[in-house]
């Protein structure tokens, strides 16, 4: 390794200004925020922190929001470094935990700095100088984005915080709130791209020309027409090539091979693939290439020898989705880093760290399925996409290029694609776990000041400014009204008892007027009282004040402003203290449920400090109530795969049954479920709580030695939806073996359900 205080820093190629800075800032012994587009070379100033830690004798941590991510990490800094300077913690693997650095994955890292489940904060950051939080926009993410807020409001100021953070809106904003809650932090902001993008558009009726989307000027080409739509007559399905296909032709054509084309549906990615496969796409020497690291591999991992899309990799073409066995992506991953595969249709989720940058990204459509409908894509989801386009060292320029449909005019793609990132939005929310960590290390007020340290209270200033722009003007308002210039300097008081006279003198001079066209010998007495007031509204300055009306209608309005008044402070105060509060009703229901006494864990608050799922107290009531009590090691794994499965969205063909025991336990379960929500209802809380065993009997079978091919036969599951919620469940078995407190049975039960399995194709690919 070289030594870092050489010229340009030890690095063997000329460094971008931004890293040159961020570099500065390391040496100065600040923490830093980068924020840079995807491709820049953020990664370089991890690198020099590493370098730096090295140097130093001291040790730095690394944290990626994804497993997959931290593996690839770890495989090219055990490269770089040495495999004995390098160690991985992803929950599930430990390998070398002492290293100088240690990849991980955020929540790891999270779970360090509470010191419950994996020792003591001091031992966990012994001689930590750095840490680097990457991809740190995943605080965008609606359901782990509070991981990395908890990571930075606990870790220790002497720990130095490297940021990477994809182009964000408010960068500056981030940067102030570390500066706050952490320590001296700078922010190095760059729009700069090593392989700038040019934007391209193609529809059905371009047939194989793709346009340019934008002038030089940086206008809407004229050229571009909206699509119309087709009737069906019109269209000859399964006659012509698809769309997909032309587009992947012309790129071949035009040498702007290998792209990443997104959509995202996981059967259009498959159905894309296969339709590509009578596609000639690689040389001679690339399909020997490709045949030698398929065969290596398979050797390696045997059970992916019969996988059905096999045949499309010997094309050049591959899916890629959450829906695919880990093993099948890491090879497809492995084929297109070495340039192997030409055209990878995927699912967004490979637009999220993994390294597998193309000449090309192709986006299928500016709008996606959301639980609430359609929507269009938001700025930054356009730019993560988009940014995977242009190898840096290879490609002179990258290339986008956007499909075009009838539902959406080209003013609408070229406004996405010019548009600038959005801003990180806080998704801090107290859970459960969090309560009880606290709660063992700080009195309550004390916990109250590090909730109100979140970036969502630091941003909820932003977001409730226009509230106190109203405020401010009702205010202003009243203030004007209780203090108007009055001529005469009558008070409040005296001219709200003129209006009254007024009113009774109208009153009684229509009375009059009536009484007399009626003949009634009432009117003379109502005739002089109409007098009688006239002269006391003759006495007052109001009379002939021309101000009067205006004086006595600002007064009339007051209430109004002052009912207004209240319900905005209310609302600013209600807003602003929103976290403390989903705080104090979490401590509500621990306090019901028996986890907190005297504001400190029980025994069972303890183990729910270390829990780790979606709604701690329910799990750990679970372990305690005696319903998994006598299970063999697949009914347990069935039992906690239900609480490891949330709602499905679709219904699926069900050939197994679990075992008369599962369901026992299974309705026990759901009574308790019942009464915790009720406790929850009560309480203003909506932890959710999964109990969903749509995959139990599977896991049930495959614990008990089922071969995985029987498993899976005659079911549209996709396998790596079933791997993923096996090593949910794997997550949560290994939780029985680690968390204080659990009866010693239950965890050697967990502890065999774990090997059981943990095998292919379930064991982590690595």
């Amino acid at each position: 390794m070289k030594d870092i205080k050489q010229d340009n820093y030890g690095f063997s190629f000329q460094l971008d200004e931004f890293q040159i800075e961020a570099i500065k800032h390391i040496n100065d012994g600040k923490s830093v925020v980068v924020c840079a587009p995807t491709g820049a070379g953020k990664t370089v100033i991890a690198e020099y922190a590493i370098m730096r830690a090295l140097e130093q004798g001291k040790r730095l941590f690394y944290t990626t929001p994804l497993k997959a991510l931290s593996n690839q990490k770890f495989h090219d800094f055990s490269t770089l470094y040495g495999e004995d300077k390098v160690g991985l913690l992803t929950g599930d693997i430990s390998i070398c935990r002492d290293a100088q650095i240690v990849v991980m994955t955020t929540e790891v890292f999270r779970n360090m700095l509470y010191g419950t489940t994996l020792g003591k904060i001091e031992e966990n950051l012994k001689n930590v100088n750095y840490v680097v939080l990457d991809e740190v926009h995943y605080m965008n993410d609606e359901q782990r984005g509070t991981v990395w807020e908890e990571s930075i409001i606990y870790c220790p100021n002497y720990v130095k915080i490297v940021a990477l953070s994809a182009t964000i809106a408010n960068a500056q904003e981030l940067t102030n709130w570390i500066n706050e809650v952490h320590g001296k932090t700078e922010l190095v902001n760059s729009d700069f791209r090593p392989v700038p993008l040019r934007f391209f558009y193609f529809a059905e009726s371009y047939e194989n020309r793709i346009l340019p989307l934008f002038t030089p000027n940086g206008t809407l080409n004229k050229s571009i027409r909206p699509e119309r739509r087709t009737r069906r007559f019109e269209r000859r399905l399964g006659k012509e090539e698809k769309l997909h296909v032309k587009l992947i032709k012309v790129l071949n054509d035009k040498d702007m091979l290998p792209a990443i084309y997104f959509t995202f549906s996981r059967k259009r990615c498959n159905k894309n693939a296969e339709d590509c496969i009578n596609l000639n796409l690689l040389n001679k020497f690339e399909e020997r290439r490709l045949n030698q690291i398929i065969d290596e591999y398979i050797v390696e991992n045997p059970y992916l020898a019969k996988h059905k899309q096999l045949e499309y990799l010997y094309h050049g073409v591959a899916a890629h989705h959450a829906g695919l066995l880990p093993g099948w992506k890491g090879l497809i991953e492995k084929l297109f880093q070495q340039g192997l595969i030409k055209a990878v249709f995927a699912t967004e989720t490979l637009a999220a760290g993994i390294n597998m940058p193309a000449r090309t990204t192709i986006i299928s459509s500016i709008s996606k399925k959301s639980d609430e409908g359609h929507r269009i894509l938001t700025p930054s989801e356009y730019l993560q996409m988009s940014g995977r386009a242009g190898r840096r060292g290879m490609d002179e320029v990258g290339y986008v290029v956007t499909i075009g449909d009838p539902f959406h005019p080209p003013e609408e793609i070229a406004e996405l694609a010019s548009s600038a990132a959005n801003p990180l939005e806080s998704r801090f929310t107290p859970g459960y776990s969090m309560v009880m960590n606290l709660l063992q290390k700080f009195s309550v007020e004390e916990a109250r000041e590090l909730i109100l340290k979140s970036f969502g209270y630091h941003t909820s200033v932003e977001r409730l400014r226009p509230l106190h722009t109203e405020f401010e003007r009702i205010h202003n308002l009243i203030d004007e009204i209780k203090n108007y210039n009055c001529p005469y300097k009558l008070k409040e008081d005296d001219i709200k008892e003129f209006n009254k006279l007024k009113n009774l003198h109208i009153q009684y001079r229509k009375t009059a007027k009536a009484l007399k066209q009626q003949g009634s010998p009432e009117a003379q007495e109502y005739e002089q009282k109409t007098r009688e007031f006239e002269g006391q509204l003759k006495k007052s300055k109001c009379y002939v004040c021309k101000a009067y009306r205006k004086h006595l209608k600002s007064l009339e309005i007051l209430p109004r402003f002052e009912k207004k008044y209240r319900r905005i402070q209310e609302t600013i105060e209600y807003e602003k203290d929103v976290y403390w509060r989903q705080f104090l009703n979490l401590m509500k229901v621990a306090q019901i449920t028996g986890h907190i006494e005297d504001n400190y864990p029980t025994n069972k608050g303890l183990m729910t400090a270390a829990a780790r799922t979606e709604n701690e107290i329910f799990f750990v009531e679970l372990l305690t109530k005696g319903f998994l009590k006598g299970l063999s090691h697949a009914e347990l794994a069935a039992i906690l795969c239900a609480v490891a499965t949330e709602e499905s969205r679709t219904s699926f063909y069900q050939k197994f049954k679990v075992s008369k025991s599962v369901r026992k336990a299974l309705y026990d379960a759901h009574d308790l479920m019942k009464q915790i929500w009720k406790v929850q209802q009560d309480c203003n809380v909506s932890v959710p709580i999964n109990l969903n065993p749509d995959y139990s009997a599977f896991i049930e079978q495959w614990a008990g030695g089922m071969d995985w091919e029987e498993l899976l036969s005659g079911s549209e599951i996709d396998e790596g939806d079933v791997v993923r919620i096996f090593k949910r469940t794997i997550d949560l078995l290994r939780q029985l073996t680690i968390i204080s407190g659990v009866d010693v049975e239950l965890s050697k039960t967990a502890s065999m359900a774990m090997d059981c399995i943990n095998r292919d194709p379930v064991s982590e690919v690595l």
